[in-house]
């Protein structure tokens, strides 16, 4: 019963929040957060932090997406104060004072017009497939499908609503901004879904996507390699795909780059350790030759030499699942292509790190872990050469 009269105490401050704002201030206001939708061409757009953030902050027409946006909205416009203030006073009304603002209320959303997340969807493929728009438009619209298919339903109603062809038909635009934003869509809408995972495929997305890693565009090579590590993750049609349009030496030809940008370092070692965990889960099958040389394992142990921790722990991740390999019994014999010594100049780099010490620490845990693999499965070989 509280948590109810506190989300009408929200929902009467966000009516008057919204009837009290002009649509200028709630356009400036979105650099705070949020989600903001337009009634003329249902565009959307979201202020994001993450990893995959292009820091492009677009600011669009004012709106809400839904009553949830607007309850969020009015939360992080509202004081504290005056909200628990007005949740006491609505603890006061009476049930048939209370039905009647939540008449009045229901009435004020629907004249607000708000489209559902398909109607916004449509609405942004339609503009996709519109020649006469402009760059612009066509960079807001994909922006718009970006946000939307972060939910899991949106991301499978994609294909139906014909947006993923459109996607997929735009990673060869002449401009590297569309073709970025496109490969970020897919990476999102097919991360940890296999429906999509499978739909990219069918629809012949991932070869292109591969080559849009050796982009010189430093945004349109990371989105791209994000985009390959989703749709292949866990999906052997996706990974076997992967092989034989040269995935393999996509990441070999990444981590052997040394001025590449740290992201898609991190990006490639992470897709490595992916693929040797995958090929661990299923031990039956053949391992490829990708794993089985120094070509590979040299390029991502001269990576332990970065002072970036989140790089440096990555590595040991994929080192620790590389060393669990069948054929990594090869590599040991001749010490894995130097990897007791590149573990022993990171414990050194370690002990100096001082900004980010806790997490030095636990990187330190990591590294004596895949030293004690690597220990471990070294006796084991030298056991059975003299068997």
């Amino acid at each position: 019963m509280e948590r109810s009269l506190l989300i009408f105490a929200l929902l009467v401050v966000a009516t008057v929040t919204v009837l009290g704002t002009s649509r200028a201030e709630v356009v400036n206001n979105s650099a705070s957060g949020g989600l903001l939708w337009s009634s003329g061409a249902g565009h959307l757009a979201e202020n994001t932090e993450t990893d995959e953030s292009l820091n492009d902050h677009d600011e669009f027409d004012g709106g809400f997406p839904s009553l949830d946006g607007m309850l969020q909205w009015a939360i992080g416009h509202s004081d504290p104060a005056k909200l628990e203030l007005k949740a006491h006073d609505v603890q006061q009304l009476s049930a048939d004072e209370i039905q009647k603002r939540q008449m009045e209320i229901k009435e004020l959303v629907e004249k607000l017009e708000m489209p559902s997340d398909a109607k916004l969807m449509q609405n942004a493929i339609k503009d996709l497939n519109n020649s006469s728009l402009s760059l612009e438009d066509h960079h807001r619209a994909l922006m718009e499908l970006l946000v939307l298919v972060e939910a899991i339903d949106n991301a499978n109603d994609l294909h139906k609503l014909g947006g993923l062809s459109v996607i997929i038909r735009e990673l060869t635009n002449s401009d590297s901004g569309i073709r970025t934003i496109c490969a970020w869509i897919i990476g999102k809408a097919s991360q940890n879904n296999p429906v999509v995972q499978e739909q990219v495929l069918e629809l012949g997305g991932l070869p292109t996507l591969i080559m849009m890693v050796k982009s010189s565009f430093t945004e349109e090579a990371i989105k791209a390699l994000y985009a390959v590590s989703s749709v292949i993750r866990n999906n052997h049609n996706g990974i076997k795909l992967f092989y034989s349009e040269g995935g393999d030496l996509m990441v070999q030809g990444v981590l052997s780059n040394v001025t590449a940008d740290v992201r898609l370092h991190r990006r490639s070692v992470s897709l490595l350790g992916d693929l040797a965990e995958y090929q661990l889960e299923y031990s039956s099958k053949p391992e490829p030759l990708f794993f089985r040389n120094c070509a590979l394992v040299r390029p991502v142990l001269d990576l332990t030499a970065s002072y970036d921790l989140d790089l440096q722990e990555k590595v040991l991740v994929a080192v620790k699942n590389l060393l669990r390999l069948k054929s990594a019994e090869l590599l040991v014999v001749d010490g894995f292509c130097g990897l007791k010594g590149a573990l022993e100049k990171m414990r050194h780099r370690l002990q100096q790190e001082q900004d980010r010490r806790d997490y030095a620490i636990d990187v330190e845990v990591l590294r004596k872990e895949v030293y004690l693999i690597y220990l471990d499965k070294l006796n084991k070989v030298q056991l059975l050469l003299l068997e």
